[in-house]
């Protein structure tokens, strides 16, 4: 087992992992988690790149938001920033350059992060980086391939890059894709819209101090989507009570009102946003929309109205059966207090009055393996 040393502290990969998965209270996390990982190992810094493809830079932002480790503690003691779309000084041909520098001089060693989905249409030309030296258009589509080739490894950061997102969405004229889509290797999926900083943050950490981390059938780190928001939601109780809030701003479990936290992996309850852990969408009264979801946001539209009724007596799906057909739900989550709550009656009566047929890829999946459940 690999460990990493500072001083007289000993941190395996196993504790780190621990450590992400248990410390999601920022105000115990990176404190403690800087005291005993603050350089890297060997003192060497991996160069990293970070490209801005179709995006909003949202992911970008939030990252710079980060109090504690800082934007700043990171590009000085983790990493070599040498691309920054957002933040370098250089541009043009000066900027382009860069990128082919860090490609020729180290080959299998840098980390390519991608911001953004990638536009196919028109061999790319719906988004272009820079110019070539010939003076043809350098496209995203071009640069992610070629830097995504001589990557030691490849992120997504943000659902835009993971997953398509909404710059993939419908009708997507540009006929963006997401990383995974246009490269023939693994790339870690970094989901969020936008992404929390801890998660790029102890992804970065992880790749650098101990390789790739677990990660699940999406290739996100399991350490920060490990669980659903409905299993870690301080609004849980209420809903294993049948305690659901009927307008914006009550505040009882959010799932009538379209709450996705069944069916989204992320640990926004216990980490929470804004800096310090101030808040997060539930806890203000908002239901989660599934923002680190595949299939969001088409298929997690319309925001405001909520997930299939599961009122079938006697039917009971494992959560590998959930998880398949959802795509995104957890045995403790949805799977299990929906089977225990079906047969008291609770969800039964506070859910059936006003209930919408919904349309949408995801849901139409788990209602059709529900009804092949029943009929075998």
């Amino acid at each position: 087992m690999s460990h990493f040393f500072t001083g007289k502290s000993r941190f395996s990969r196993d504790q780190f992992v621990k450590w992400c998965r248990d410390k999601r209270q920022r105000e115990d996390f990176t404190p403690q988690l800087l005291s005993r990982l603050t350089k890297t190992k060997n003192n060497f810094k991996p160069p990293v790149i970070w490209l801005g493809t179709n995006t909003c830079s949202g992911d970008h932002l939030s990252l710079l938001n980060s109090l504690d480790p800082g934007y700043q503690k990171m590009i000085e003691d983790l990493i070599d920033f040498r691309f920054s779309y957002l933040l370098m000084a250089a541009e043009g041909e000066r900027a382009t350059r860069c990128l082919y520098q860090v490609m020729d001089e180290a080959p299998g060693q840098y980390i390519l992060i991608v911001e953004g989905s990638i536009a196919t249409r028109s061999n790319g030309l719906y988004s272009v980086m820079g110019r070539k030296k010939n003076g043809q258009p350098l496209t995203s589509l071009q640069t992610v391939q070629e830097l995504g080739a001589k990557a030691k490894y490849v992120v997504a950061a943000g659902t835009c890059a993971s997953f398509g997102g909404p710059y993939s969405a419908a009708p997507n004229p540009s006929q963006s894709k997401p990383v995974q889509a246009i490269l023939e290797r693994p790339v870690i999926n970094v989901p969020g819209c936008p992404i929390h900083p801890d998660w790029l943050m102890g992804t970065l950490a992880h790749l650098v101090w101990y390789g790739i981390p677990e990660l699940d059938a999406y290739h996100r780190p399991t350490m920060f989507y490990g669980q659903t928001i409905h299993e870690l939601c301080e609004r849980r109780p209420y809903f294993e009570e049948g305690v659901f809030s009927k307008q914006l701003g009550e505040p009882w479990c959010m799932y009538k009102l379209g709450c996705k936290g069944p069916v989204t992996y992320a640990d926004c309850p216990r980490r929470q946003w804004s800096g310090d852990p101030i808040s997060w969408p539930v806890k203000a009264n908002t239901p989660c929309i599934g923002c680190t979801s595949p299939e969001f946001p088409d298929d997690d539209m319309p925001f405001f109205e909520h997930l299939p009724d599961f009122q079938w007596p006697g039917i009971r799906l494992s959560a590998k059966e959930l998880g398949r057909a959802a795509g995104l739900i957890s045995a403790l989550g949805i799977g299990t207090h929906l089977a225990g709550n079906i047969v008291t009656g609770r969800l039964s009566r506070n859910l059936r009055k006003g209930f919408k047929d919904q349309k949408h890829g995801t849901l139409m999946r788990l209602q059709g393996l529900l009804k092949n459940k029943r009929k075998g």
